[in-house]
């Protein structure tokens, strides 16, 4: 039996995600190079993705896509978002270089 997906709970936790980022829906979409209105209705749940908006979106807002479809929210991913916080408010070319080695290996933490 296949079930629905449920885009309702996709769109509250990039909400979410956006909020704790401290970004306008406006601001989300000028990263993402989409619309105001896309955004919201992605937020309502009323409106699909792309599956290279849904990568934008989770990489502009430093959440994995996992937490995003999935809600993954173990206590390794919130380690890994702890450090990308600390990391984030940090202005230095070592802390940026550090950030991408980090965001690498949380991208690919089931290949290790």
């Amino acid at each position: 039996m296949k079930s629905e997906f449920d885009y309702a709970a996709l769109g509250e936790r990039i909400r979410r995600a956006r909020k704790q980022k401290h970004l306008t829906q406006e601001q989300l979409a000028e990263a993402c190079d989409l619309s105001t209105a896309h955004i919201g209705h992605i937020e309502r749940g009323t409106r699909a993705l792309s599956i290279e908006s849904l990568i934008t979106i989770s990489e502009v807002l430093k959440v994995s896509t996992d937490y995003l479809l999935l809600d993954i929210s173990n206590s390794a991913d919130k380690k890994l978002s702890g450090i990308f916080n600390a990391i984030d408010n940090v202005n230095n070319d070592k802390y940026n270089r550090l950030y991408s080695v980090v965001k690498i290996l949380a991208e690919n933490i089931d290949k290790l």
